[in-house]
């Protein structure tokens, strides 16, 4: 299930790692819950329509929308009724109105674009560190489908036979980051194609692709 948030225009700067404070909203708005320790089966998307103000951030001048995505359709539920009794965002942008959506009937294979970055990320013994992989390394498709895979699994359904790849004929691909609590992460804004059962697409189409979906990367359109 996802929820297409549309917001009023700001009346301060946004800040470029807006994604801290939509992070912090959304576990407002689910209140107590235990998502902070669970693998993330929701995805949601960055702001549309800002604009830089030189080294200050960004300006919505005309608004913005974004969405949330949930496997589990009872957490849409609850966001509404939050945003029903407290619809602040932040510097100044206020909910305007919400808008749900089903999940599309896939077939067996989708091009999805992407409502942010591709985030992937694997950890480095040898080197006792963290390495970024994007939409032109070869081993990104490998990655993004164990991802997948993982999540399948997590919440019960079938991972055989899912595949994700990075659309290689998209002819303007490119790799866009954002800071998160300190740390600066960065991932590719290129379409994504997965072969599966229609059940495993609509599961991707919610839970989005890489790693991180739960701090705003990796959502799909």
């Amino acid at each position: 299930m996802r929820l297409h948030i549309r917001l009023s225009k700001n009346t301060t700067i946004v800040p470029f790692n807006y994604q801290e404070q939509q992070v912090s909203k959304l576990h407002y708005w689910l209140g107590k819950n235990e998502l902070h320790d669970k693998l993330s089966l929701y995805s949601f998307s960055w702001l549309k329509n800002g604009r830089q103000e030189g080294s200050k951030g960004l300006n919505f001048k005309t608004g913005s929308q974004f969405f949330i995505s949930c496997y589990d359709s009872s957490l849409i539920k609850q966001l509404i009724k939050s945003i029903q009794q407290d619809n602040d965002f932040g510097w100044g942008m206020k909910i305007k109105a919400l808008t749900l959506e089903k999940e599309p009937d896939f077939e067996y294979q989708h091009r999805f674009l992407v409502g942010s970055p591709v985030f992937i990320k694997r950890s480095q013994a040898e080197e006792k560190g963290v390495k970024f992989f994007y939409y032109n390394d070869e081993e990104a498709n490998q990655f993004l489908t164990e991802s997948l895979q993982h999540k399948l699994n997590d919440a019960g359904l079938s991972y055989e036979d899912v595949s994700v790849q990075f659309d290689e004929s998209y002819q303007n691909p490119t790799t866009k980051g954002v800071t998160y609590k300190g740390i600066f992460n960065k991932g590719s804004i290129c379409p994504v194609i997965i072969n599966g059962t229609p059940e495993q697409l609509a599961f991707a189409w919610n839970v989005g692709v890489g790693n991180s979906t739960g701090i705003g990367f990796g959502s799909l359109i």
